[in-house]
């Protein structure tokens, strides 16, 4: 479950119309805060990162799933149920011996997933894979956005 504190972050980002892969990079955030303060691991920055994405979309983020070229068709029908489990809101409670399994496994992790040399790492990949007409257009973005906070 995500801290409170997190989803209202993600509210306020919402609230100022901030588009939905910003509002989970709260999520995202939260995550590798939880792994620095050794709450638990992952096996790596990936992992990590599909952590935040799921939880924000089950605490109501409308952020899509992996278009059909990037990722696997497992990791799409999982974002899509939690899309949906984020929409129908919290039904039921993960049993305690589900939540206890999960949290294990994870604690047996590694922390280096969160380390910044890992995230610098997998932000250099992610950029590698993104035409350099894509990267451009999100460097302009970037520069009038922050003309206008100025």
């Amino acid at each position: 479950m995500p801290e409170q504190e997190t989803i209202e972050r993600a509210n306020q980002d919402k609230a100022e119309g901030k588009a939905p892969s910003t509002q989970a990079g709260e999520f995202v955030k939260e995550e590798m805060d939880h792994i620095r303060e050794g709450k638990h691991g992952a096996r790596s920055t990936k992992q990590a990162i599909a952590i935040g994405l799921s939880k924000a979309r089950r605490a109501g983020v409308a952020l899509k799933p992996p278009a059909s070229g990037k990722g696997s068709a497992r990791t799409r029908k999982q974002a899509v149920r939690d899309l949906s489990k984020g929409k129908a809101g919290a039904k039921k409670k993960t049993s305690a011996k589900r939540s206890r399994a999960t949290e294990n496994a994870l604690k047996r992790e590694g922390r280096s997933a969160a380390s910044k040399a890992a995230l610098s790492r997998q932000a250099k990949t992610a950029a590698k894979k993104r035409s350099a007409g894509s990267r451009s257009q999100a460097a302009k973005k970037a520069a009038r956005t922050r003309k206008r906070a100025a």
